[in-house]
């Protein structure tokens, strides 16, 4: 049974996107970039069926999960919004990702990208959009691959044919500014303006975003 709808929370929802989206856009104007070329994934870890539902309603399709459990219990009774899966994803649960959802964002080493892309293949879901998670900052606490890693390995996991590579993504540290996480992101950056300059056709055939 779908949820019914607040519609004060629909109101706040899209006041909320509202906000959102205009930072986004200033963000854009200061360094030049189109703001149609970022994506808005609202985060919907613990948040009940009855609130998605409104998020939805106002604007706010797309969401990100950090469990496959989680998402399998809310999904069905949202079939207007799509699925990111942004948590760690262990490799029992890869086969119920593959099927949940339309994006997993974080593919953090050749076995699970092969694991995927295998699954992937079998059950006819690929091409399956991917991130790769790095872990530029080298924190002992974090999963991905290091940049040498994924350096060395992005020849063999472009070729996997029921993947597609849309870019990548990396978890910052736990700081207290802004300003102290830009140096993450900008690492993050730098990596992948290398990868494209090494690997000029990969990159194209991938659609890196």
């Amino acid at each position: 049974m779908a949820p019914s709808l607040d519609t004060d929370a629909i109101t706040g929802f899209r006041a909320a996107r509202s906000a959102v989206l205009a930072n986004v856009a200033a963000a854009c104007r200061r360094v030049g970039r189109d703001p149609a070329d970022v994506t808005l994934v609202a985060v919907s870890k613990t948040v009940d069926v009855s609130r998605l539902s409104a998020a939805v309603s106002a604007g706010l399709t797309l969401l990100g999960e950090n469990w496959v459990q989680e998402a399998e219990s809310k999904a069905p009774l949202l079939p207007d919004a799509r699925w990111h899966l942004i948590g760690p994803l262990q490799s029992n649960k890869a086969r119920r990702a593959v099927e949940l959802f339309d994006t997993i964002e974080s593919v953090d080493s050749v076995d699970l990208a092969r694991r995927i892309d295998r699954i992937a293949g079998e059950i006819r879901r690929g091409p399956l959009g991917v991130y790769f998670q790095v872990n530029v900052d080298r924190d002992p606490v974090k999963s991905g691959f290091l940049p040498e890693t994924l350096e060395a390995e992005l020849a063999a996991l472009t070729e996997m044919p029921n993947l597609q590579l849309l870019g990548l993504m990396t978890v910052g540290l736990l700081v207290g500014t802004a300003e102290e996480a830009r140096a993450t992101f900008a690492r993050l950056q730098e990596l992948s303006r290398r990868l494209r300059a090494r690997l000029p056709a990969l990159v194209r055939a991938c659609r890196w975003g």
